[in-house]
């Protein structure tokens, strides 16, 4: 199971928000007719970054309990 820190979680918290901002205008509600397709792909990348960052954490993690020595 992929554990994300909190300030993490709460960064991807505000990604996710900002997929559907990318396409609807949060002044009008309306579907946007030029959408935002930087500011959608950002947020993809942001998102893929932390997860990718959590994992490899979470890995190195493990590999340093596996190599402590064992009383």
């Amino acid at each position: 199971m992929l554990v994300v820190d909190k300030y993490l979680l709460v960064v991807m918290i505000f990604l996710i928000v900002t997929i559907p901002i990318a396409f609807i205008s949060p002044a009008t509600g309306q579907i946007r007719e030029q959408p935002f397709i930087l500011l959608f792909y950002a947020s993809i990348a942001g998102i893929s970054i932390i997860i990718l960052y959590s994992s490899y954490k979470e890995r190195k993690q493990k590999d340093n309990i596996k190599k402590r020595p064992k009383k």
